[in-house]
């Protein structure tokens, strides 16, 4: 695709219309249709639209057929559901380009579907909060037609990647990195809730910069956490148990904690499970590792 010109939005809240405007301003003739179109807030989302030289579509079909390319940025929850019915109106020569954060799996349905119309299909990752990025917010691409379509829309202003010819690496991406960041913010939670209930806040916040200051520092920072969970798991399951029951005591559920002296736990017993002793691993290879525990 060397030229876009036309683009339809599948979803019109917050992604779909920063992305819209945005597209619009670069005289890229943009339609959108949003389930909600129908329903009480209908009427704002079409003024929505046409402050930001959108054409809001009368249905699913006529927004699929208006678009070079075809944008979904719906829910989580509606994705399979609305690459479906996609299916049924692409044709041969579009592109669907999925945005949303789903599983690998449900990316790969999406591309079967919209394959097997006749229409090509490529997954974003995207990396960061649309605002304030806008078109400029990180997107990693996947599929056949990623690498041809990443230049397409560069020269339109997007920070899109190519950076795999499967579907499924891009979104891989963006839920392993979930993983982290999500729980980092959930960590947040615990902590301080429990560090100020105790008076403790800020004492408990220089010590965590001193700590992720160092992290920074580290060579291998991934191997150096891995390593102390295979090294001194069965003690910090032990730890975390008391501070589970620490944060109990200040009246805060210990969810995080709870789950974080199961998993020191469960570490070691899969290494006991199979036959690896810490001192048998050093030099510490994390990959090694997690690759032997999953077989």
């Amino acid at each position: 695709m060397d030229n876009i010109k036309t683009v339809a939005l599948i979803g019109f809240g917050e992604a779909g219309g920063i992305l819209g405007a945005e597209l619009a301003r670069k005289d890229v003739a943009v339609s959108m249709w949003d389930i909600k179109l129908d329903g009480p807030e209908g009427a704002a989302m079409r003024l929505k639209a046409e402050d930001a030289g959108v054409i809001a579509r009368a249905n699913l079909e006529a927004c699929v057929g208006a678009g070079q390319l075809v944008i979904s940025a719906v829910t989580a929850s509606s994705d399979a559901e609305v690459v479906e019915a996609a299916a049924r109106f692409i044709r041969p020569g579009q592109v669907f380009m999925d945005i949303n954060s789903v599983s690998p799996a449900t990316k790969q349905h999406g591309r079967q579907v919209i394959e097997a119309a006749g229409a090509a299909f490529v997954e974003a990752a995207v990396m960061a909060p649309v605002p304030p990025y806008g078109l400029r917010v990180p997107m990693l691409l996947g599929g056949r037609e990623a690498a041809q379509l990443a230049p397409a829309l560069q020269a339109l202003g997007f920070d899109a990647t190519a950076i795999a010819t499967e579907v499924g690496v891009a979104s891989a991406v963006k839920m392993c990195r979930s993983v982290m960041i999500k729980g980092i913010e959930a960590l947040s939670v615990e902590c301080l809730s429990a560090a100020r209930a105790y008076g403790a806040e800020e004492l408990v916040l220089a010590s965590l910069k001193e700590t992720f200051a160092k992290l920074q520092r580290d060579a291998d920072p991934a191997g150096y956490l891995i390593s102390r969970v295979a090294e001194h798991g069965r003690r910090r399951a032990a730890e975390m148990r008391e501070v589970s029951d620490t944060l109990r005591e200040a009246g805060i559920a210990p969810l995080m904690s709870d789950a974080t002296a199961r998993l020191q736990d469960a570490t070691v017993d899969a290494m006991a499970a199979h036959g690896i002793a810490y001192d048998a691993t050093v030099p510490f290879d994390w990959r090694k590792l997690v690759d032997t525990l999953k077989k």
